[in-house]
């Protein structure tokens, strides 16, 4: 994630992998990237963008033949740290892994959970992306500008809803998007839910004012018409979308997303390894290069050790900010 304010630049995204117990040393799948039984767990939802770059890049990772069928599940709840217990106490198995981002480490700020990222094995951050604001094609609001002016107006009165907990990238966002406009954050009524998917059905049933989410969650409901898309988050435009940033509706903040995937503690290096070099071979394929373009995602590769200090570094920042905002 990439987020410019007056008072602060935080980094931020998700895929989190997972895995059955492991085969014994020496089984013939000790090199390249085969890991048979691999599985991915998805920490929220069906249909959020955890939930999408999971199934993405396992769908990719078997058609560039990286390896053999690959198990996909969910386990939603708290904002993704649920999952992240789980994977934390699955340890030393290198057939799991969990996608996984920027909420992940905003839920383990704002739940106070005992299980941290810092306990997992980093594989790899694999996309960054926008968020967007949208409304439902119903919804009064046409512009961007229309939006702020009611928000501002009463902000108590305007939900606004996003996939991830407090201190998760759907959250964060129209918190600074308030702050620039001059609202309190405290006075922001924000209703989280567990992943894009719940909040789709939200916007769409107008339950919510207005969404925050990022643009791969939605892009087919926004070309259906489904959604209203009013702007995005980033330093600019999205190709292909008619929407302006938030500095062009006179807001000074900007704000983006990142996802990638962890693994269990105790991994042995070729377990690591294995895992490292399948995400790098997958990033490197033509059907996840092709996937990057469909789902509007950036590309953001960092494996191993690198994508550990972002880390490091993000949970930083993450506690800054959500400090700086009173939150």
């Amino acid at each position: 994630m990439r987020l410019r304010t007056p008072f602060a630049l935080l980094g931020a995204g998700l895929l989190v992998l997972v895995g059955p117990p492991l085969l014994s040393a020496g089984s013939g799948s000790d090199t390249g990237t085969r890991i048979p039984g691999l599985r991915f767990m998805v920490p929220n939802t069906p249909g959020g963008g955890y939930d999408i770059t999971a199934r993405t890049a396992a769908k990719n990772a078997e058609e560039a033949d990286l390896t053999g069928d690959i198990e996909v599940f969910n386990l939603p709840g708290a904002g993704g740290t649920v999952g992240l217990t789980r994977l934390v106490g699955e340890r030393g198995n290198g057939r799991l892994a969990m996608s996984m981002g920027l909420g992940v480490v905003g839920a383990v700020h704002t739940n106070e959970t005992p299980r941290t990222l810092a306990d997992t094995t980093p594989i790899a951050r694999l996309t960054e992306e926008q968020d967007i604001v949208v409304v439902g094609k119903d919804s009064p609001y046409k512009t961007i500008g229309e939006l702020l002016t009611a928000w501002k107006a009463n902000p108590g009165k305007l939900p606004v809803g996003g996939g991830s907990s407090p201190g998760g990238p759907d959250h964060l966002a129209p918190m600074l998007m308030a702050q620039a406009a001059g609202i309190a954050p405290r006075e922001v009524n924000y209703v989280p839910f567990d992943g894009g998917g719940e909040l789709l059905a939200s916007i769409l049933g107008d339950k919510v004012a207005f969404g925050v989410s990022g643009v791969g969650e939605y892009l087919d409901q926004i070309k259906a018409g489904e959604l209203r898309l009013l702007a995005v988050t980033g330093p600019k435009r999205v190709p292909g979308l008619d929407a302006p940033t938030l500095r062009e509706a006179g807001l000074d903040t900007e704000f983006t997303n990142w996802r990638g995937i962890v693994a269990p503690p105790g991994l042995s290096d070729a377990e690591r390894e294995k895992l490292v070099t399948l995400v790098a071979e997958l990033h490197d394929s033509p059907q996840w290069r092709e996937s990057l373009k469909t789902h509007g995602w950036n590309d953001a590769f960092l494996p191993g050790d690198e994508f550990g200090a972002f880390l490091a570094e993000q949970d930083r920042r993450v506690g800054s900010v959500l400090k700086e905002l009173g939150l």
